[in-house]
């Protein structure tokens, strides 16, 4: 399992924890571009921790572009403390092989290498992890921002939690679309809408984020039944964002599936909620209900 995680660049951090530095973690570092979070909300991209600790998840969703072959059993959880720990220095690890390369801003190395924000976002479903609430207060504790992204499979769970930030994913619109889009283990509609409930509820600045496939969810029933959900979370903002055709989705969904940022934006003014900011090369714009 390690030697198959070191290939796609994760690092595995003790029982069912890993780490990976992404993409616009890697343009930042050269001054070639920014995360559309920093645009967005003000954190640095450079200093971002992309981490999760849960390598399970509970649905197979056909956008999910992750190599879900890391998602293996594992035999009892490991502590927070240690995982936070584990995971700034395998993003250490991650960064050093950044000295030496050729148009990178050594100043913003270093600043890496102390990184302030968190996206516990990176692969399978962080909720199943039983001790989410201490980790993210372990991290607020070293001075991070910490930005959670959830399914919305557990609302318990959700309901326990205060990070900076917390996203409900939803690609689903209703129970029948849940089962065909998310491909849960069995269906979680109703925990979903418990969830989106409980959203509304938090201290947390609230997003709800819509991943958005040409030809299966951005059509005027999904754009009714969206709406509705969002005013049952109530949320600060709504993010409307393209999927990608990334990874491992490519076995699964065709290029056209993926909406230009037009479509997204279309999408976005029938939702009939402000356009705040946007995004081009990410295909993503900011909402606020």
């Amino acid at each position: 399992m390690k030697q198959l995680a070191d290939l796609k660049g994760y690092q595995l951090i003790g029982n069912h924890s890993a780490v990976k530095t992404c993409l616009w973690l890697k343009k930042s570092l050269k001054d070639l571009g920014f995360c559309y979070k920093q645009k967005f909300y003000g954190i640095q991209s450079h200093r971002c921790l992309q981490m999760t600790p849960a390598l399970l998840c509970n649905q197979s969703c056909i956008h999910c572009w992750r190599p879900l072959e890391l998602l293996k059993e594992f035999k009892g959880w490991d502590e927070p403390e240690k995982i936070v720990e584990e995971s700034i220095k395998a993003q250490k690890r991650l960064l050093s092989g950044f000295y030496g390369t050729e148009g990178v801003n050594l100043k913003k190395l270093k600043e890496a290498e102390n990184p302030n924000q968190v996206a516990i976002s990176l692969i399978g479903e962080p909720t199943l992890y039983p001790y989410l609430p201490e980790l993210i207060e372990c991290y607020k504790r070293r001075g991070f921002t910490t930005f959670l992204v959830t399914n919305g499979t557990m609302p318990e769970v959700i309901a326990r939690v205060e990070p900076t930030q917390l996203y409900i994913s939803l690609t689903a619109f209703d129970e029948k679309s849940h089962i065909e889009l998310n491909r849960p283990v069995r269906s979680f509609w109703e925990r979903i809408l418990r969830s989106l409930e409980v959203m509304s509820e938090s201290n947390s600045r609230r997003v709800v984020r819509l991943t958005l496939i040409k030809g299966l969810n951005m059509h005027e029933k999904a754009v009714e039944r969206f709406d509705q959900l969002i005013k049952i979370a109530e949320p600060d903002y709504v993010e409307a964002k393209a999927y990608m055709f990334l990874g491992y989705s490519r076995l699964r969904l065709k290029y056209e599936n993926m909406p230009s940022h037009e479509e997204v934006l279309e999408f976005s003014r029938k939702l009939g909620y402000e356009i705040v900011d946007e995004s081009e090369q990410s295909r993503v714009c900011l909402l606020r209900p």
